[in-house]
């Protein structure tokens, strides 16, 4: 089995191909677990769910509600049913657009933004750490590394809905 690269046309042997698939997928797992270990310097304040809820509130600022759904790639329900518990816990604030007063918008509280800032502050020095292991060469070569990637995956990959997930 060969796996083609589209931007080159060219084809990598099975083995290959399979070796770097691997690689990525421990990657994959390394920076999910710094991520999900991430949620634990807020000691249970808020489930992963929630917490994306937040983190897009924070990218996207007040916004309507069926916008953080879209964010999320969630129904507008199960968004309402999450924003719900982060409204009662003092994290997000409910309002309407005074335009449409049926449109509902979700705007992160102080708390809220305390939360996202807690998470992506021990994020950032645990990914630091983990770096700090590499050499100043290797550190540089990861980057321009993850950078081909991001590009590769194209722009919003992971940020945005891209429809059915292929199979």
């Amino acid at each position: 089995m060969s796996m083609a690269t589209p931007a080159t046309g060219e084809q990598l042997p099975g083995g290959q191909a399979a070796e770097m698939v691997e690689v990525l997928q421990a990657a994959t797992r390394v920076l999910a677990g710094v991520a999900l270990r991430s949620l634990d310097v807020l000691e249970g304040a808020v489930s992963l769910p929630q917490f994306r809820v937040l983190a897009v509130l924070a990218d996207l600022g007040c916004s309507r509600s069926v916008q953080v759904a879209d964010a999320l790639g969630l129904d507008a329900s199960t968004v309402t049913r999450l924003a719900d518990r982060l409204v009662a816990a003092g994290h997000v604030l409910r309002g309407s657009d005074p335009g449409n007063r049926t449109v509902v918008t979700l705007e992160l509280t102080d708390s809220g933004r305390n939360l996202v800032i807690q998470v992506v502050e021990w994020r950032r020095r645990e990914l630091a750490r983990i770096l700090g292991r590499l050499t100043p060469a290797g550190r540089d070569e990861l980057t321009a590394s993850l950078q081909r990637l991001i590009e590769a995956a194209g722009e919003g990959y992971g940020t945005v809905r891209q429809g059915p997930v292929p199979l």
